[in-house]
Formats: C-alpha cells, sequence, structure tokens
C-alpha cells in the first residue's frame, strides 16, 4: 500500500493486509468504525508510534485524561484540529 488512497479503498475488504504495521492495522480497524478492535491492535504495546495511536483512539473516545496520557508517552501533544484530519496524518505517517 502506497498511499492514503489505497488505504481508504481497502477499508472496503472484511480484513486489512497482513503487510500492515501494527499501528496501521488498527487505524484500518477504526476506519472501519471498530473502536475496540483498532484499541486491541495497541493496547498492549509500549512503542511510541503505537502509544500515539493510543492516544488518538481514547481522543476519538473522548477520555480526555487517557489520551493526554498516551499523548505524553508518544512525546506528542493532543492535536487541536480535527479527528478525521489526525486519523489522515497517522495514516501518511505510518505508510
Amino acid at each position: 500500500m502506497n498511499n492514503i488512497t489505497e488505504f481508504k479503498a481497502s477499508l472496503k475488504a472484511e480484513q486489512p493486509d497482513t503487510d500492515l504495521s501494527v499501528q496501521l492495522k488498527a487505524l484500518w480497524y477504526d476506519g472501519k468504525g471498530d473502536w475496540n478492535k483498532a484499541h486491541q491492535q495497541v493496547d498492549h504495546l509500549n512503542d511510541r508510534d503505537s502509544a500515539e495511536v493510543h492516544a488518538y483512539l481514547h481522543r476519538k473516545e473522548g477520555d480526555s485524561w487517557n489520551a493526554g496520557y498516551w499523548y505524553n508517552r508518544a512525546g506528542a501533544k493532543m492535536p487541536s484540529f480535527s479527528l478525521e484530519e489526525e486519523w489522515e496524518q497517522l495514516v501518511l505517517k505510518f505508510l
């Protein structure tokens, strides 16, 4: 997968591409509307990239405190732009 257009098109599939990183799999499930499955992908991981996706997911959930904790773990600040923009930026970052 080379770009966000292909990534978005892949959301029509039943399962994510097996070659996707765990961060992209989480974003793929989130793009499909399955927050729980997305969260399961990164919930147990401690690296900064996974923490950033984890933060985004808690921000989307509406849990600002928990999101702030994970943004801090990722070494990032909570964005002031939309969740849709953050999702796209994260997909682009991990592609």
